[in-house]
């Protein structure tokens, strides 16, 4: 194997951005950290976020790893890992991302092997099939991604003036739960209603013009649905653009819920947390920067912040 010991800073995403549901991705700076090194048995050790995850052969951190001798044909060497994390589990901010991609990084680093992104993607594909949060946790960024025969994406520059605020609330809510809710078919004007203000956030973004981004956000596919599962979502939403913002929308598959903001995070942040307080639900928020670099290898170890 190579080196005997390496840490990954993997970053948040949140995703969908309203309409652009499985689509958009965006890389924020709140990160996971894995520090990995060949021992003769599995062990974890998790600090922060997360405690209550599996610390054997189930942690999803491991079953991607042996997935990958597994289609590579390696023999599999066990891992002391331990974690950092910083990302809320089941909250729709991109933890299990981290695990997958951190995964792949570390057996590549370990096995000595460069995999190209579909090689990768294959393996994280047989865990979490959907690129709008592993593609920017494995390259950081806005991302705008596609699925076909193989995965298609555009990575576009962010406007660096708008900050997202994050408002999770105290309660986890599975992907699955949240995605059983969704409807199987839906009717072509919704369909078209979603194209139209995708295609708009897109536009907004790139030409820095921001008058449109809360048509943008709006959605017919899964927010409707979703937030019946989301104590008081609609006034969460309204409190924070009665104080500014500028967009919001369900964070990925929730409960988190995220707005773009020019100024005004901790009035806009503020807001949500009153607006969940008031159906009893504790929450807090963070004010995040769009992370650009993905997936690296640091010399901070995962005890670091």
């Amino acid at each position: 194997m190579g080196q005997d010991y390496a840490t990954l800073r993997v970053p948040a995403s949140t995703s969908n951005l309203g309409a652009g549901f499985d689509t958009f991705g965006l890389a924020l700076n709140l990160y996971n950290y894995f520090t990995a090194q060949p021992w003769d048995r599995w062990e974890f050790e998790i600090v922060g976020e997360g405690q209550e995850l599996p610390q054997n052969e189930e942690n999803l951190f491991a079953r991607v790893y042996l997935k990958a001798c597994e289609l590579f044909s390696q023999k599999p060497i066990p891992l002391k890992v331990k974690m950092k994390n910083h990302i809320p589990t089941a909250r729709g901010l991109g933890s299990s991302a981290t695990a997958i991609v951190s995964a792949i990084k570390l057996w590549e680093h370990f096995y000595q092997r460069t995999l190209s992104l579909e090689e990768r993607l294959r393996i994280a594909f047989e865990f979490e099939p959907h690129p709008d949060n592993l593609l920017p946790a494995f390259l950081g960024g806005f991302l705008v991604c596609a699925v076909g025969e193989r995965v298609h994406y555009q990575r576009l520059d962010f406007p660096e003036e708008l900050k997202v605020v994050v408002c999770i609330p105290d309660f986890e809510l599975s992907t699955k739960k949240a995605r059983e809710v969704l409807r199987q078919e839906v009717s072509l004007k919704d369909a078209v209603y979603n194209i139209q203000r995708a295609s708009l956030l897109v536009v907004s973004l790139c030409k820095r013009d921001y008058q449109g981004l809360r048509e943008a956000v709006k959605d017919r596919l899964h927010q409707p649905y979703r937030k019946s599962l989301i104590p008081n979502f609609d006034k969460v939403l309204e409190s924070a653009y009665s104080e500014g913002a500028l967009a919001v929308f369900l964070s990925g598959a929730g409960p988190t819920i995220a707005s773009f903001c020019l100024e005004g995070e901790d009035k806009v942040g503020n807001a949500m947390v009153y607006a969940f307080q008031e159906a009893g639900i504790s929450a807090k928020y963070l004010s995040l920067k769009v992370d650009k670099e993905g997936a690296i290898f640091t010399t901070t170890p995962a005890s670091g912040g």
